[in-house]
């Protein structure tokens, strides 16, 4: 080995050396060891002397300090996660609730359909947050989030007798599920309570009939039903349909849920049903109207889903109404010509269909909560509709999949060839699950996150503006605008912040006041309140400062006293107040939060960690949806606490006191 690579390995194994020393027997120890050894002698020839700047100082005693890096690194990506994050996610809106989605835990589920039941497909049907599959050898398979709320039941375990069944029919509910074996036996499992399932006789002989329930009809149970001729099996809002080939259908579920469903119950020239979230819908006579029951409540419609609305006649003409596929609040309709026309309600943002080739036509329609899937005669498939959860992101490739079929969940597609699934699209899950309303608490963790951090720091740059001026001009010029700007000062510092907020939040209830107009007041109220302790941190330091002697330097050339005060001084005393505004960060936002929790912040729907931990406090979503509060909890509490780590630290080293070598 050369002796300059002996010399470097030296200095290598001494700076380790030192170090090990330093952290296991001290610094005064180890000192004791340099004087005796060649360090002494080159501290003496002036080698071991190094000069760094103060602010390189202070970076490297930050960095030196592992938990503080670790803790400024999360509060990077949390601000990452928080400001740029959004760019790149489905686009929020704060308002958006979704009943089928309500309290539903974390999981990336939802698209999850068993491998065998991929390559051995017979039909799908979704309608809330779980999906049921079937099989061609009549087996069934669940899966999805298949925990019911607080009920304890979870749909996703089949009853044995359906196992054991060859099963020729199935369809979902929100909260339950009805297969019809090849025997014409029927089959129910999931929530009963509301008329799911179950007969008037078992009610009554519990002696708990409900007179809102339309029970599903005794023959069912004791004589089955007739596979060959079922047309169609469908299941809504705890409510169950079987519609048969000669137009009568057998009817059950809960009244209240579908007002207009003793108008169904005794039909029987029907061509197709389906569930709404509100009401049945369906086609019967001449297949020139969609019946409800309720008079002109569909009898306009849209060629496209942005186009105006005319009289279902007028638009028809000589074409009629083939099938019907509802989704929770329109309804599409495929004609005899192939195309489709459109009545309800459709959200603004919703994604129109596309315009079809020449000689394209559909041959199928399905429809989820809120989007349509169309397949045609030339083998494409086109979805559209809401799109906050992908239903309508077809894959570029479909085409060229030979698609025959396709089937819907509550927010997927799937689409399959005569015997498997060939592609899926749509919602796979939510990683923090969902809240009472049914909205993407990961979203709504981001948003509100942004939300809080951004309302912390406009009133942090508040209480830096006033604070550092009062502060300054306080120390520097003293006497009796001291004794002045400090009373005030201390009146400021007199008011009690939580409860004059709360009383100042209540006030603003009784008028008319814009959310983003409140939540500019509560940054002003917490910058006002905040700035008494910054002011007297301020005025100490520049008291120190002003008798320095570059301060009596520049009074002597004839620098103006405010120069003095905010471009001499300031600067030097801006450490401790950078140090002091990163606490007070991590203050404002807790406060924020707090004043949300208490419901006198930020309004639901738009989100902050306060009030969405406000949305989580009762009992129920404590003990049973515990995912509700423990993120955003999590989140809060890792932010707050790695800001004061930081500010900590930097309080630390920029202090040359505190900050001398261990």
């Amino acid at each position: 080995m050369s002796d300059k690579k002996k010399t470097n390995a030296s200095k290598k194994g001494s700076t380790l050396g030192n170090w090990f020393g330093r952290l296991f027997y001290g610094g005064a120890n180890h000192l004791a060891k340099e004087v005796e050894g060649d360090d002494w002698a080159r501290a003496q020839a002036g080698d071991a002397e190094e000069i760094i700047s103060p602010t390189r100082q202070i970076i490297r005693g930050f960095m030196e300090r592992k938990l503080a890096v670790g803790a400024l690194l999360v509060l990077i990506v949390m601000f990452i996660i928080m400001f740029i994050g959004p760019l790149f996610m489905p686009k929020y809106y704060d308002a958006y609730t979704e009943v089928t989605q309500q309290n539903m835990a974390p999981n990336m589920r939802l698209m999850s359909m068993p491998k065998e039941l991929r390559q051995d497909l017979k039909m799908v049907d979704g309608f809330g947050s779980f999906t049921v599959g079937l099989s061609n050898a009549g087996k069934v398979y669940v899966w999805g989030s298949t925990q019911l709320g607080t009920t304890g039941i979870d749909i996703g375990k089949i009853p044995e007798e359906v196992q054991n069944a060859k099963i020729a029919l199935v369809a979902a509910g929100i909260d339950h599920i009805v297969a019809i074996g090849e025997d014409g036996k029927v089959y129910a499992w999931g929530a009963k309570t509301l008329g799911q399932y179950g007969t008037k006789a078992e009610a009554e002989a519990k002696n708990d009939v409900n007179p809102n329930i339309a029970y599903m009809p005794q023959e069912l149970v004791d004589n089955g039903v007739d596979v060959a001729n079922i047309k169609k099996i469908t299941c809504g809002y705890q409510a169950t349909a079987i519609l048969m080939n000669d137009g009568s259908c057998y009817l059950w579920g809960n009244k209240k849920t579908y007002s207009n469903m003793d108008r169904f119950l005794n039909m029987s020239n029907l061509d197709d049903i389906d569930f709404t979230l509100s009401y049945i819908v369906g086609i019967n006579g001449p297949r020139k109207t969609v019946y409800t029951g309720s008079r002109d409540l569909y009898s306009q419609v849209r060629g496209n889903v942005g186009d105006k609305a005319v009289p279902i006649n007028a638009y028809l003409g000589d074409r009629t109404i083939e099938a019907l596929t509802a989704t929770g609040t329109s309804i599409a309709l495929l004609l005899s010509d192939g195309s489709v026309c459109f009545t309800g309600d459709f959200s603004l943002n919703a994604v129109p269909a596309p315009e079809l080739q020449e000689g394209e036509k559909y041959v199928q329609i399905v429809g989820g909560t809120h989007h349509y899937s169309g397949l045609t005669n030339l083998g494409n498939v086109y979805s559209w509709g809401r799109n906050e959860n992908d239903q309508t992101e077809v894959p570029a490739d479909i085409g060229k999949k030979g698609v025959t079929r396709l089937f819907a969940g509550s927010f997927q597609t799937y689409a399959a060839d005569d015997d498997e699934v060939v592609a899926s699209w749509g919602l796979k899950g939510y990683p923090f699950g969902t809240d009472t309303r049914g909205a993407n608490i990961f979203q709504r963790i981001i948003q509100g996150g942004k939300m809080t951090m951004t309302i912390g720091a406009v009133a942090v740059i508040i209480e830096a503006i006033i604070g550092i001026i009062i502060g300054c001009i306080s120390g520097y010029f003293g006497g009796k605008v001291d004794i002045f700007l400090m009373r005030v000062a201390e009146i400021f510092s007199a008011i009690p912040f939580l409860p004059f907020a709360m009383i100042l939040s209540a006030v603003m209830g009784h008028y008319v006041i814009s959310e983003t107009m409140r939540i500019f007041i509560i940054m002003c109220i917490l910058g006002v309140l905040s700035w008494p302790g910054l002011a007297h941190l301020v005025r100490g330091q520049v008291l120190v400062a002003r008798e320095s002697e570059y301060v009596t330097a520049a009074k002597a050339m004839g620098v103006k006293e405010s120069t003095i005060a905010f471009k001499h001084i300031l600067p030097n005393v801006m450490s401790v107040v950078l140090v002091s505004l990163m606490l007070s960060f991590g203050t404002c936002m807790l406060t924020e939060s707090s004043l949300s929790y208490l419901g006198f912040g930020v309004a639901y729907p738009r989100p902050t960690w306060g009030n969405m931990l406000n949305g989580a406090n009762n009992a129920t979503i404590i003990n049973a949806f515990w995912w509700e509060w423990v993120f955003t909890a999590l989140f809060l509490a890792i932010t707050t606490i790695c800001i004061n780590i930081v500010g900590d630290t930097l309080r630390d080293v920029m202090d040359p006191k505190s900050n001398r070598e261990r």
